[in-house]
């Protein structure tokens, strides 16, 4: 009887360590299936259950359950017209004449579903739970959030002061695809979001981009990215040149080859020399 008992012993053991050796395999067929019909493709789920049941405390599984329900929210796109230039950053897809000779512009937007949207949070969430030093996972939501919310980013805002905030704070050794995380690597993901918001060229984008600009500006007063994007506000929505100018003269101070810097200030010069008016 004690030998049954150790053999019955020694199987399960041997049935744990083959599902801890299985989620690397399980792993492998998600990333070939995916390569072959995409995050939410045929088979993929099934897959990402299984591997779920292998290793649910690997924050892998819940970035691919996130890429597969986020693939799913975005349900279709449309084409619609709309009285703008441009929509989100992006020209229009075809530009037709009204009655009267006017342009009538059509853009094309994503349609989301709201509940597969929410189960693509979700799983992000528990990657993050599981991971929170993890860079990359928070990039994914915020990316994701932004997106979602259009010219309206409300959620995003509060997603990326909040990653401003804890960064700064010291609380994590960060890292960034599972390789150390320095200074560098955060204020760049950061100016992919102002760059962002700036492109979205909404009322409340621009206020969020300037917020965010500034929060930068003050923990890294020496990244002219930062100084450049608050002339830029100044210059572009606001309509105030001579305080645009004030930014950008003191990220040359910081280095006198910055492009955007020294761009900008040519576009002032010119714009303002055509009307008769010397620059301050």
């Amino acid at each position: 009887m004690k030998r049954i008992i150790c053999l019955i012993s020694a199987l399960l053991g041997c049935l744990a360590l083959g599902a801890q050796e299985n989620a690397g395999d399980i792993k492998a067929e998600y990333e070939r299936q995916v390569r072959y019909v995409g995050a939410d493709g045929l088979g993929v789920e099934t897959i990402i259950n299984r591997w779920e049941a292998a290793a649910p405390d690997d924050p892998e599984v819940h970035v691919a359950r996130f890429n597969y329900w986020l693939a799913r929210s975005q349900a279709r796109t449309e084409v619609k017209s709309m009285p703008l230039k441009k929509y989100l950053g992006r020209e229009p897809v075809v530009t037709l004449k009204d009655s009267l000779g006017g342009d009538v512009n059509y853009f094309e937007d994503v349609v989301y579903d709201d509940e597969a949207f929410g189960e693509a949070l979700k799983a992000v969430e528990k990657a993050i739970s599981l991971k929170p030093e993890e860079l990359s996972y928070r990039f994914y939501k915020i990316t994701a959030v932004l997106d979602y919310e259009k010219d309206s980013p409300d959620m995003a805002m509060e997603d990326i002061e909040a990653l401003i905030d804890e960064y700064s704070s010291g609380s994590h050794g960060w890292t960034f695809m599972g390789h150390p995380a320095d200074d560098e690597v955060f204020r760049q993901g950061i100016g992919e979001y102002c760059y962002k918001l700036f492109m979205i060229a909404s009322p409340l984008s621009y206020e969020y981009f300037l917020e965010i600009s500034e929060k930068m500006n003050g923990l890294y007063p020496d990244d002219t990215v930062f100084i450049n994007n608050i002339g830029s506000y100044w210059q572009v929505a606001a309509g105030n040149s001579r305080k645009a100018l004030r930014y950008y003269r003191k990220a040359l101070k910081i280095d006198p080859e910055d492009y955007v810097a020294n761009t900008n200030i040519r576009i002032i010069q010119s714009l303002q020399s055509r009307k008769g008016r010397p620059s301050k």
